[in-house]
């Protein structure tokens, strides 16, 4: 069994107890559920960085890497940081973050915010909204073409945007619909967890120019910014890179203060 397909196993054991602590109904009676969501793809447009900073605790393949610094901390940092979007680790067991992690960010930050979790039911769409999320994730490699038609149809009637992710041409040309709004490239194979930035390249022109690209994972240095924006991507979503130090908002700030100064 790879990696993702126990994450996938799990999170549909997961998913059945959540619906029976929190039903739809109560998760509907949320603040934030009537929420206007804000948008990533137009901050993105206009950015000169693209930089979307992720929260991030451990994962699979790095275990722990920082588990000390409270999320206000890292959340007010990477605001003050000038960041285009934050990405929210939700995912208890295999990354160590929660829905209240994203209920805190939603209570600091004005920034477009997305739930990155391993969507498998539309109940986690609904409860993304509940929490405050203005973007779902939806991978490629975790779901079928029907599921992801009718999940980022499903995110847009509650008016959230939709990120799907993918690693591969095939998943890209049997994934696509009218309802995503970000195709993300993820460099890291979620089957092996090793990490090639240059699927990002290879992938550039296969994306339909209709929708906004992003390059997840590995990206490390400013320089592979600047290098990926001339295949077309507008954003970038680092987590690792921010969170291993110990002011993830402070090296944020540096790591854009770079790319701006080479545009």
């Amino acid at each position: 069994m790879t990696i993702l397909e126990e994450i996938i196993s799990y999170k549909k054991r997961e998913v059945l107890k959540q619906k029976k602590l929190f039903p739809y109904n109560y998760l509907e009676k949320s603040t934030f559920f009537k929420n206007r969501s804000k948008s990533l793809v137009e901050i993105l447009k206009k950015s000169d960085s693209g930089i979307i900073a992720e929260h991030k605790r451990s994962s699979p393949s790095k275990k722990e890497i920082n588990n000390n610094i409270p999320i206000n901390k890292v959340i007010k940092g990477y605001d003050k940081a000038g960041v285009c979007g934050m990405s929210i680790l939700t995912d208890k067991k295999f990354f160590s973050g929660s829905l209240k992690d994203l209920k805190e960010a939603r209570n600091i930050t004005d920034l477009p915010i997305l739930r990155k979790d391993f969507t498998i039911d539309i109940y986690q769409i609904v409860e993304a909204k509940a929490y405050g999320a203005d973007l779902v994730l939806l991978i490629a490699a975790a779901l079928s073409n029907k599921e992801i038609k009718v999940f980022s149809d499903f995110a847009k009637k509650l008016n959230l945007e939709v990120l799907l992710e993918i690693h591969s041409i095939n998943e890209l040309k049997n994934s696509l619909t009218p309802s995503i709004d970000i195709v993300g490239v993820n460099n890291r194979n979620l089957k092996t967890f090793e990490v090639d930035i240059n699927i990002s390249k290879e992938l550039s022109d296969q994306i339909p120019k209709d929708f906004i690209k992003i390059s997840e994972s590995g990206i490390n240095k400013p320089s592979s910014v600047i290098e990926l924006k001339k295949y077309g991507y507008k954003g970038f979503l680092v987590g690792e890179s921010f969170m291993k130090t110990n002011d993830p908002g402070k090296s944020a700030s540096k790591f854009i203060k770079k790319i701006e100064n080479e545009n």
